[in-house]
């Protein structure tokens, strides 16, 4: 059994308007540090060991459900459980 963390995030050519209120929030709470925020998405799956390369099997989630890979990147974290 694997543990995945799979981590989603607009490409950084992709305006975030979500990304940008929360910035103008932060900022008028006098978070100025604070230079850039981007919105995303985390999912965590349990996957069971196969005989397919467990990359190639994510790959194949974030590609045809998990992402729109034309608007998002991807990473993901795998832990064996």
């Amino acid at each position: 059994m694997y543990n995945v963390k799979v981590f989603v995030t607009l490409k950084k050519s992709v305006l975030d308007p979500q990304g940008a209120a929360v910035m103008g929030s932060l900022k008028s709470l006098n978070y100025g540090e604070v230079e850039d925020v981007r919105i995303g998405k985390y999912m965590e799956l349990q996957v069971a060991k196969s005989d397919r390369d467990i990359h190639a099997v994510l790959d194949e989630m974030c590609d045809k459900l998990l992402t729109n890979p034309v608007m998002e990147d991807y990473r993901y974290e795998i832990e064996e459980a």
